[in-house]
């Protein structure tokens, strides 16, 4: 066959041909694919780098408002985001940080004008980052020893915050950071309070911190602080409790704080140390390259007042201590409120200066705020729920201890008739956030003076009112009351604590002596919480409150501002504590609480040095107006509020004197007062027999008798509330009678038979103490037992009785908790079988003490089987 070559090699020809021709346009696409992607990547390139191409301040910020000051602060515009200016010359230099409340409920344990701790800070750049951390002022270390190399060993510094640069300034040398989450969370302070373990699940709740509802209020800035106004919102869509009223609505909870960034005060402030036999509030040092059983430096709080004249034996200082009455007070309160304040520069002349405090009134058109830390401000509010009636906060430089700011917080409340209470039976239990010990942990400042006087004056508006006093002579108590509460708050604001013994200066004749009182303090300090002075006799009534600071304040203030020339001349003046007008014991000795502290003078509520009597008179006057309160306080067309008010109220003065008298029982004398300092006594002392039994004495009249709450028997028709809505909602209207008055007794049984009372009667044997524990247990017997044992009991004995008896058998039980020592135990146990052999016989009596005594005798027998 032959072959077409011709043909074949054509065909052959093609299909090169079609090859090459797909071949080009293949490596056509490819070569435009390769250089689509080398630009594409080359573009990519060029994005990237553009992208990581720092941006400038000027860029970052160009649609921000500008606020300069100590930290440069830059706002956006649109969406109200901050940025801050870090200088160079800032890193490594401390500040102090500072907040306070501008705005809260008492819901949430922050309400307006509370302070919060102030803390140093210093500010690190570490590689790209700006941190701004928490340096540790607790420690003193001599910078000659050379321990004081090691100071930083074992110490946790705290890093706040940690925020990247944004952009560098070389040639101004700045920085700029975000400052949303510096402001915005709880960076810098924790605002919403930790959750106790102890808390009921039904209990209010903030919700979560909302990133999208809190926002920045307002932004102020000056040379010397930074003050950022920031509104928290706390978010919760299910709320099991929504508050009180105070709160609109329990899923959204706002609170308002000011934070503050201060410059390190670069001055001549000379730090003072704190010495016991004075009360300041300190900011604690310990010394580490000390060898003494106490290395302490603790820091006094006071301001910096330098003379004009340093030569001068009293000149006015370069810089007076300024107070603005805030333009919120009522307009007739501003003439007494001012005379309160100044009544403060009789005791800095002893300290050398002449006109150091200064008061003016805020106007009307002023462009400041109040919480505006440049400003001391007496501040005013009529809240729903105040925490306080009088509340005297500052802040400080924890490094020296020298007072930056202060403010007075005052509520309307101080003079109406509402009643602050928990429990519609028992007025005893108020809302003062001083009984709440988990509240008071970090806020030691706190003071409820402004309650106690609220009740006390609510008293002395009654008394007077029962004895038909005139308009002026409640106008004059009022005034009173109102000098004393500025007095005392101010007091704080210059650094001075509590003083809660000064009391005990003046005897009952004294202090009934209108003409001996006239123009001073009823007590040896305003600083102390005393109760209002009411003379039986109205003829010849002196003072109801301190009008004038007291000789321990003049001594304290001396301590405090004096500049002495010399170490002897301060020791001088402070070997003057064993003086008896400069008695002095703060709330660290203060027995309000059951078993706490040990001398029955550091008390609140108490008056002259002879309290017990001065108790037992108030009981005396109480039991009296009781017996009018009807006819004197029910007003035709009027419900019976009041009336019921009046009840609760003198009831309530009865626990008040009471809780005073209890305390001398296993009560021990404490003198501050130097080994070997003149006219000093021993550092514990207990109580004389003749008084802890004065005390027994009284408590079993005016506490545990039969008759010891007797009231009369008409009157319990008319203890109504007035209605209002639902309010009876969630229980019965009627008074609890029975449940107020165990109420009572129960408070003063938590003290006189708490473990530490008990032991300590034990203990304080060995050192003087004549009023054993076997006396003062069957005396307590007696008292709840004897008066009755054989006769019918009445339902009030009766409740004490049980509970009494109840008490005993937990002392005596075998659990591990009990914390009760052997020999008490056997005093209770011998009490026990002395009660049930009382209870054995129930011959002639009605059928409820029957029944009550076969109960008791149930219970011990029950009990006593358990522990054998």
């Amino acid at each position: 066959m032959k072959i077409n070559t011709f043909k074949s090699n054509k065909s052959i020809f093609s299909v090169f041909l079609v090859c090459l021709f797909l071949f080009q346009i293949q490596t056509t696409e490819a070569q435009s694919r390769r250089k689509k992607k080398e630009k594409a990547a080359a573009e990519a390139l060029a994005a990237k780098a553009k992208k990581t191409e720092k941006k400038t301040i000027e860029e970052l910020v160009k649609q921000s408002k500008k606020i300069e000051g100590l930290f440069t602060i830059y706002q956006d515009t649109v969406n109200g985001s901050v940025q801050m200016l870090i200088s160079e010359d800032q890193i490594g230099k401390e500040f102090i940080y500072f907040n306070q409340t501008a705005d809260g409920t008492s819901d949430t344990g922050r309400f307006r004008g509370a302070y919060g701790n102030s803390i140093v800070f210093k500010i690190e750049k570490y590689f790209d980052k700006i941190e701004f951390v928490t340096q540790n002022t607790s420690f003193y270390f001599d910078p000659n020893n050379p321990i004081s190399k090691s100071q930083d060993a074992n110490l946790s510094n705290g890093n706040m915050a940690s925020e990247k640069v944004l952009a560098h300034d070389e040639a101004k040398k700045l920085y700029l950071i975000s400052a949303n989450d510096l402001f915005l969370k709880e960076t810098l302070t924790q605002i919403k309070p930790s959750k106790f373990p102890t808390s009921s699940p039904f209990a209010f709740t903030l919700g979560s911190l909302d990133k999208d509802k809190t926002k920045i209020n307002a932004i102020r800035n000056y040379p010397e602080n930074t003050d950022i106004a920031v509104e928290y919102v706390y978010s919760n869509a299910s709320v099991i409790n929504n508050g009180t009223n105070a709160i609109s609505d329990g899923r959204n909870v706002s609170i308002k704080v000011y934070h503050s960034l201060i410059a390190m005060p670069e001055n001549d402030f000379e730090i003072r140390f704190d010495d016991p036999r004075v009360g300041y509030f300190t900011t604690q040092v310990d010394n580490q390259t000390s060898t003494s059983s106490t290395p302490y430096r603790d820091l006094i709080h006071r301001w910096n007042l330098i003379k004009k004249d340093p030569n001068a034996v009293i000149s006015e200082p370069v810089t007076p201590i300024t107070w603005w009455i805030e333009n919120t007070t009522p307009l007739e309160w501003r003439e007494t409120i001012t005379e309160g304040v100044l009544e403060w520069n009789k005791a800095f002349e002893k300290a050398g200066f002449k006109n150091a405090m200064v008061v003016k009134i805020q106007p009307d058109d002023a462009t400041w705020d109040a919480g505006d830390i440049r400003y001391n401000v007496l501040r005013w509010a009529s809240s729903p729920n105040p925490g306080f009636g009088g509340y005297g906060p500052s802040f400080v430089n924890p490094k020296t201890g020298e007072i930056m700011g202060a403010d007075i917080m005052l509520e309307y409340l101080h003079f109406t008739n509402r009643v602050l209470y928990d429990k519609v039976f028992d007025l005893s239990a108020t809302s003062a956030p001083e009984n709440n010990l988990a509240f008071l942990k970090d806020n030691h400042k706190l003071c409820s003076l402004g309650h106690v006087m609220h009740e006390n004056t609510m008293f002395g508006q009654s008394f007077l009112a029962a004895n038909a006093a005139s308009d002026l002579e409640m106008v004059r108590m009022k005034k009173e009351s109102m000098i004393a509460l500025i007095m005392h708050e101010v007091g704080h604001t210059l650094g001075l604590n509590h003083n809660m013994k000064a009391s005990h200066i003046f005897s009952p004749e004294q202090l009934n002596d209108a003409e001996f009182i006239k123009g001073k303090a009823l007590t040896g300090s305003v600083m102390d919480y005393a109760d209002i002075n009411i003379n039986l006799d109205r003829t010849k009534q002196g003072q109801y409150y301190d009008t004038s600071v007291g000789p321990y304040d003049l001594w304290a203030i001396e301590f405090g501002y004096t500049p002495f020339t010399s170490e002897t001349e301060k020791n001088t003046l402070l070997n003057k504590s064993t003086q008896p007008e400069l008695i002095f014991g703060n709330d660290a000795d203060d027995m309000r609480a059951p078993g706490k502290a040990i001398d029955p003078r550091v008390m609140v509520g108490d008056l002259s040095n002879d309290p017990i009597r001065y108790s037992v008179d108030r009981f005396k006057l109480v039991d009296k107006m009781m017996l009018d309160a009807k006819s004197k306080f029910t007003k035709t067309g009027e419900s019976y509020h009041e009336l019921r008010r009046i009840y609760y109220l003198l009831n309530n003065q009865k626990r008040v004197a009471s809780g005073v008298i209890s305390r001398f029982i296993g009560g021990v004398y404490v003198d501050r007062a130097m080994a070997g300092q003149a006219n000093a006594t021993k550092p514990f002392t207990p109580v004389n027999l003749k008084d802890q039994k004065r005390a027994m004495d009284a408590l079993e009249t005016y506490v545990f008798a039969p008759n010891a709450f007797d009231a009369p028997n008409d009157l319990y028709n008319f203890l109504a509330i007035q209605r209002r809505g639902y309010n009876f909602f969630n229980g019965p209207e009627d008074p609890k009678i029975h449940a107020q008055v165990l109420s009572y007794q129960e408070s003063i049984l938590d003290h006189i038979l708490h473990y530490n009372t008990l032991q300590r009667i034990v203990d304080s044997e060995l050192y003087g103490n004549e009023y054993k524990l076997s006396t003062f247990m069957t005396d307590l017997n007696n008292a709840i037992f004897k008066a009755d044992a054989y006769s019918n009991i009445n339902t009030f004995r009766q409740n004490l009785q049980a509970e009494y008896t109840n008490r005993l058998i937990t002392i005596i039980k075998n659990d591990p908790k009990n914390r009760n020592s052997n020999v008490v135990k056997s005093m209770a146990l011998y009490n026990l079988k002395s009660i049930r052999k009382m209870m054995a016989a129930s011959t002639n009596v009605d059928i409820a003490t029957k029944a009550h005594k076969e109960y008791l005798v149930t219970l011990i027998d029950n009990n006593l089987k358990e522990i054998k």
